[in-house]
């Protein structure tokens, strides 16, 4: 027996136990809206998406093709728009997540106005936009279930075979999918991550990220003056997660430990060491220092360290921060993920300031020395010039082998004059291929685009005013917008049904029957697409 018709059966055994009180309820009508509101709390939610992304993880240490894919979302209609286009082209959710961007929370969602990434927006934005996003994921289910259900009642009613619609509704594939939830540096200390970590996961979250970078310092990770936290304070906050996780019942919640020492070269603090080989000495030995020889290499206010048995002071700016030594960020990314790893985290983001393999896969491949399974959540971040970053690699790549290149600047290789040119058909097939490829040679489990919905959103509406404010007029909407979503099938081109209207339609007749006054009928101006 299906759960569809269990619930039946069991409403209509509570409801003849009423003896006559529940006339008006349907068990059917109720065992329909059961099913379309399948997830009752966003803890519900998190342990089933947390079971997802520990299966995926699994299908991925077993085939690097079975990589997973994610965009980042702003808006709970951006997200819900995102699921079903998927579901529609794909024919599957499996292997497609959510992404929420601190980036984009700042940039778009908070009471102050547009901010820079900086943790300056209000922190409970982030779980409040968890909870929307979920909202509108499960509304994208209870409306195509409707469908479905209207699509039942129609082939009862002309005495059609049921089988098959039953089986749609009975083996439906949910919208709700893993969110990869951004807390930036954890907004404060270990308590402030742990209580909002509890908020995130409370509205849903299974997957919380989080970077080493100093929380009011923080900075995004693609522009400068960026300062990491020594590894015990890091450790703690992805401690602090975890608890977060156990004490709500989401024992398989997964953390992502992001590292941005690859572009850092500040640390705010010292720690202190114990002992030679100790995690606060392996920090400390990527300091940038001067030989101590006595009182005299020394100026008021100078710190002192001992290293390898010798006395060294460590570069101070004016502002109180230490620089690390040059050309350490490398040999820092590993250690941070080696260290995060092994106490506690359960994937890895590496924030390189280019998408290449070759450079993304060295740092793996010492980081597996330690760890074997080692994986990343990598950003295919829109601040890479994609573009341009792929044709130089083709570029370089052909002067190595010796290949002319005569015909080509190689600082001007963004110009649309090579557009048509060989290296750009090249780079371009580089560019196609690069999710398939890091999976397999860098260990790249998931990969997803930080904001591209941000862009999204300008590139259209600026294509959309420059015709509608200009010559083509209301031919710029017709032609470019609505005429497309008629003709590729987009279901918000019923912008009533999209925003519940159908839903609450059914909904006025269960509770109302005959008397309910509904929306639909022969003067909706939805009917037109219809066709």
């Amino acid at each position: 027996m299906s759960q569809y018709q269990q619930d039946i059966d069991n409403f209509a055994t509570l409801k003849a136990a009423q003896k006559g009180a529940w006339e008006g309820i349907s068990p059917e009508y109720a065992a329909r809206m059961k099913i379309q509101n399948r997830f009752k709390t966003g803890l519900d939610i998190a342990r089933y998406t947390a079971a997802i992304m520990r299966k995926d993880m699994a299908d991925y240490d077993a085939d690097t093709a079975q990589y997973t894919q994610s965009l980042g979302c702003w808006h709970g209609f951006v997200g819900q728009q995102k699921m079903l286009a998927v579901k529609k082209h794909q024919g599957t959710t499996d292997k497609s997540y959510l992404y929420l961007s601190g980036w984009m929370v700042a940039a778009l969602r908070s009471e102050f106005g547009p901010l820079p990434d900086q943790s300056m927006h209000e922190k409970t934005t982030v779980s409040s936009l968890i909870e929307e996003l979920y909202t509108f994921l499960r509304q994208a289910d209870a409306r195509e279930l409707g469908d479905l259900f209207h699509q039942l009642d129609d082939a009862k009613a002309k005495g059609g075979d049921t089988a098959a619609i039953q089986s749609q509704i009975d083996n439906y594939e949910t919208h709700v999918v893993p969110i990869i939830a951004d807390i930036d540096a954890g907004f404060g200390n270990e308590e402030a991550t742990y209580l909002l970590a509890k908020q995130m996961i409370e509205a849903g979250a299974c997957c919380i990220q989080i970077e080493n970078q100093v929380s009011d310092a923080k900075q995004c990770g693609h522009q400068d003056g960026k300062v990491t936290v020594p590894h015990e304070d890091f450790l703690a906050k992805i401690n602090a997660v975890r608890y977060a996780f156990l004490e709500l019942g989401v024992d398989d919640g997964v953390i992502v430990a992001r590292t941005d020492s690859l572009g850092a070269g500040l640390t705010q603090k010292i720690p202190v060491s114990t002992s030679e080989s100790d995690l606060a000495a392996q920090y400390n030995a990527f300091l940038k220092t001067t030989p101590v020889n006595g009182a005299d290499d020394l100026s008021e206010g100078d710190l002192v360290l001992k290293q390898g048995g010798q006395l060294v002071k460590p570069e101070r700016l004016p502002n109180g921060l230490f620089r690390f030594k040059d050309n350490s960020g490398f040999d820092r990314v590993v250690l941070d993920c080696i260290t995060s790893l092994k106490h506690g985290a359960d994937l890895l983001w590496i924030e390189t300031e280019k998408p290449h393999v070759g450079q993304i896969a060295e740092m793996v491949n010492a980081i597996r020395k330690e760890v074997p399974n080692a994986k990343l959540v990598y950003n295919n971040s829109p601040s890479f010039n994609w573009t341009l970053n792929f044709r130089q690699q083709v570029f370089d790549t052909w002067t190595e082998e010796g290949k002319d290149v005569s015909a080509y600047d190689r600082a001007k290789l963004m110009s649309e004059e090579y557009d048509a040119t060989e290296l750009a058909t090249t780079a371009d097939e580089k560019i196609k291929s690069f999710q398939a490829d890091a999976a397999r040679e860098a260990g790249i489990f998931h990969h997803l685009i930080t904001l591209p919905t941000y862009h999204t959103t300008a590139l259209s509406t600026d294509n959309l005013a420059k015709g509608y404010f200009g010559e083509e007029g209301m031919l710029a909407y017709v032609r470019g917008v609505q005429r497309q979503e008629i003709r590729q099938g987009l279901a918000c081109v019923k912008h009533q049904a999209m925003a519940g209207s159908d839903l609450g339609d059914t909904h006025k007749e269960y509770f109302s029957g005959e008397g309910a006054l509904k929306a639909s009928g022969d003067d909706n101006t939805m009917n037109q697409f219809d066709v």
